[in-house]
């Protein structure tokens, strides 16, 4: 994150505060890279099913809003988990990052901390320490919902992948969000294999 993100609200009321860069561009998908085998399509459907890391971040959520208490990992600690493949990875790391509520925020960016390695951990776990410390998020009641529409290869690029989100940012107690029609954001996602053929985020870049 990095850019005042106005689909990506757990930096929306914080926009600059929590400094996380950005949401999308209106485009869904881009053209396969030649000789890839990471994407035929110039769209890659997000209808990838549930993983095993996929289930421990929602276990994790649950958790940690149950008892209030959310491990940060050490910078040398094991991801969470992984996923079969690099769609699958972005795809559930997208879909959480991008859904959550005023009392979510702060659960979801530790839990994708634990879930990523590199510079994505480490920006998830900043973001999640300046959500922490900000109260605008909680008092104005601000939630963001949205959905993944597509994932492709980034064409020169390894391992590097656009995801499109449609975003829309809503609060309870405030009206600096009425009005706000859905928003087309685009994250360039840098995946890693791990564990052996499964592959994590270890990178995580906003674009508007």
């Amino acid at each position: 994150m990095g850019r005042a993100r106005i689909g990506w609200v757990w930096a929306v009321t914080v926009a600059v505060a929590v400094g996380l860069p950005g949401c999308g561009l209106p485009v869904v998908g881009s053209a396969s890279r030649p000789g890839s085998d990471r994407g035929a399509t110039t769209t890659i459907p997000v209808t990838a099913g549930p993983t095993v890391a996929a289930a421990r971040i929602r276990a994790t959520v649950a958790r940690a809003q149950r008892t209030h208490e959310i491990p940060t990992p050490a910078p040398g600690e094991q991801a969470l988990g992984g996923w079969r493949s690099p769609v699958q990875a972005v795809q559930v790391f997208a879909q959480t990052y991008i859904n959550w509520t005023a009392d979510t925020v702060a659960t979801h960016l530790h839990v994708l901390a634990q879930a990523a390695i590199g510079q994505a951990r480490s920006a998830m776990t900043l973001a999640a320490g300046q959500v922490g410390h900000d109260s605008s998020i909680a008092l104005g009641g601000v939630a963001n919902s949205g959905t993944v529409e597509g994932i492709a290869p980034v064409t020169g690029e390894d391992n590097v992948y656009a995801v499109v989100t449609r975003e829309r940012t809503t609060a309870t107690h405030t009206n600096a969000y009425h009005g706000l029609r859905p928003a087309w954001h685009v994250t360039l996602a840098t995946v890693t294999e791990v564990y052996g053929r499964l592959w994590t985020i270890s990178g995580w870049q906003p674009e508007n």
